[in-house]
């Protein structure tokens, strides 16, 4: 599918900031899915490497290989019309080195038609991330929680206040369109999207950041997940996974009881 003309771009979503128009994301992993949140509206689709959590069942995304995200964004970045399309760098290019880094970078750009990639990285991987910028491919990058870096930091929100800052701040020198901060307190978040001049993207930061980003399976409870099993930061606004367990079942009724299919089902 090709973009519209009104389609985002780098320089809409900092206006966007500007503007004090919240930026609205949400992760996407397969055709379907895409096509569904772009036709709702939002402004940027994430093609995270939580797919190992939500596609894979896995317990973190480090097993997510380079292959397998190029799979995921070729297919979603085909189905997106309006978004701003971004792929997540799957471990471990980044933590290689500018030349790795760079290498899955261009990869990522060059196979799957997205408009840029997210990056979990501070101060301590920023040469990767400036190698990349001067490449001409836009980043994103991502600090706060990492979940790559989960065997370290763990599952908890982030409170190294001078570090999210320094962070973010190196970021910003090394030319990121945009910075995606993930479970640390809403204050020091509002700072920074009070600081940076550009989009400040939370989720589990509050709700003083430029936008916010939700995994398309937690705010939609796809699968066995319950409201009660989300993370603090998530939402659901629907239940589409009880609503497939109850339809699959009356499929199921149907063919035993020989009702499906009917005689206007049959040639």
């Amino acid at each position: 599918m090709s973009k519209s003309k009104d389609a985002l771009t780098v320089s809409r979503l900092i206006k966007m900031k500007e503007r004090n128009e919240k930026i609205v994301m949400a992760t996407a992993y397969d055709y379907p899915s895409a096509l569904l949140v772009d036709a709702a509206g939002v402004d940027m689709i994430l093609v995270g490497d939580s797919l190992g959590n939500v596609v894979q069942g896995r317990e973190t995304t480090l097993s997510v290989t380079l292959d397998q995200m190029i799979y995921h964004s070729e297919i979603v970045a085909r189905a997106a019309n309006r978004a701003f399309v971004v792929v997540d760098m799957p471990f471990p290019y980044c933590q290689l080195g500018p030349n790795d880094g760079l290498r899955a970078a261009a990869r990522i750009m060059q196979e799957t038609g997205a408009d840029a990639v997210k990056i979990e990285s501070g101060r301590d991987r920023i040469e990767t991330v400036r190698a990349i910028v001067r490449a001409g491919i836009p980043v994103l990058g991502h600090c706060g929680l990492q979940p790559q870096s989960v065997h370290i930091s763990g599952y908890k929100v982030q409170r190294d206040h001078d570090r999210l800052m320094d962070d973010a701040e190196a970021l910003c020198d090394a030319g990121v369109f945009g910075i995606l901060l993930e479970c640390v307190p809403r204050e020091s978040a509002g700072e920074a999207a009070r600081k940076f001049p550009v989009p400040v993207i939370g989720i589990g930061a509050g709700n003083l950041c430029d936008g916010q980003v939700l995994v398309f399976h937690d705010y939609l409870l796809y699968g066995l997940k319950t409201k009660e099993e989300l993370p603090k930061h998530a939402r659901s606004y629907a239940s589409i996974g009880e609503i497939i367990v109850q339809a699959t079942g009356q499929y199921i009724k149907d063919v035993r009881s020989g009702s499906f299919p009917s005689e206007e089902e049959s040639f």
